[in-house]
């Protein structure tokens, strides 16, 4: 009896984290660069007195689908996709160096290069301070260019592009870091200027997965309503001798 419980317990509450990943995905289908999110699963025997006759299903390590997205161009010139398997250096909130796909850029009101979200894009150097009343273009090397009001154009900056060799880690805040620290930036790196790359998530899969873990849940909640009969019928046997 208890053979059962304990499995539709863990199977059920595999599924709810299943579901909750699943969920995450279909709601950023429209965000740029974004990763679908991967969830895997061991069994960890219960540690107790006697033999190891029960498992639980606990999550292992995360991952996250590496395929590249779909590009489309935008015309914009803060607009940029990275080629291949590049990812664009910012600053995170806590201050450490991240990384991402996402390339709507954009000037903050004190000429520092951001991503859409406000964060701060960094260069070789650092952050990239863009003039005033300046036009921003950037070339297939990453490298930033501001054409003044005298139509005279100049380089401001490189975009940090890094190609890590091992796959990064998504932090709570959304963005990915190299478990090594701080990569260095890659000569040969390109982006794609005036154009975005989408969300490698497909809102029909992901639908379809959020049924079938559905169904299963229904499934494991059935088998424990079973071994609920199961044990008052028991019960009542027992009384009855």
């Amino acid at each position: 009896m208890d053979r059962m419980i304990y499995l539709s317990m863990s199977g059920a509450k595999a599924t709810m984290q299943r579901q909750d990943t699943l969920a995450n995905n279909l709601a950023n289908v429209s965000t740029v660069g974004f990763r679908a999110e991967l969830q895997a699963f061991r069994a960890v025997p219960v540690q107790g007195s006697g033999a190891s006759t029960r498992v639980y299903a606990l999550e292992s390590t995360p991952g996250y689908d590496a395929t590249a997205g779909s590009v489309t161009a935008t015309g914009r010139n803060l607009d940029v996709a990275m080629k291949g398997n590049s990812w664009l250096a910012v600053q995170g909130l806590d201050g450490t160096e991240a990384y991402t796909r996402a390339g709507s850029l954009d000037v903050s009101a004190d000429g520092t290069l951001t991503t859409s979200g406000g964060l701060t894009v960094l260069g070789d150097g650092g952050p990239i301070q863009v003039p005033p009343n300046s036009e921003v273009s950037i070339g297939a090397d990453g490298t930033v260019s501001a054409k003044g009001v005298n139509g005279k154009s100049s380089a401001v900056g490189k975009l940090k592009l890094v190609t890590p060799e091992l796959a990064l880690q998504r932090g709570t805040d959304g963005l990915f870091r190299a478990e090594s620290g701080e990569l260095s930036a890659d000569p040969n790196a390109r982006v794609q200027e005036g154009a975005l790359e989408g969300s490698n998530v497909s809102s029909v899969e992901t639908m379809v997965a959020m049924i079938t873990a559905a169904r299963q849940f229904e499934a494991q909640m059935k088998m424990l309503q079973t071994a609920e009969g199961d044990e008052k019928a028991a019960s009542q046997l027992l009384s009855m001798n």
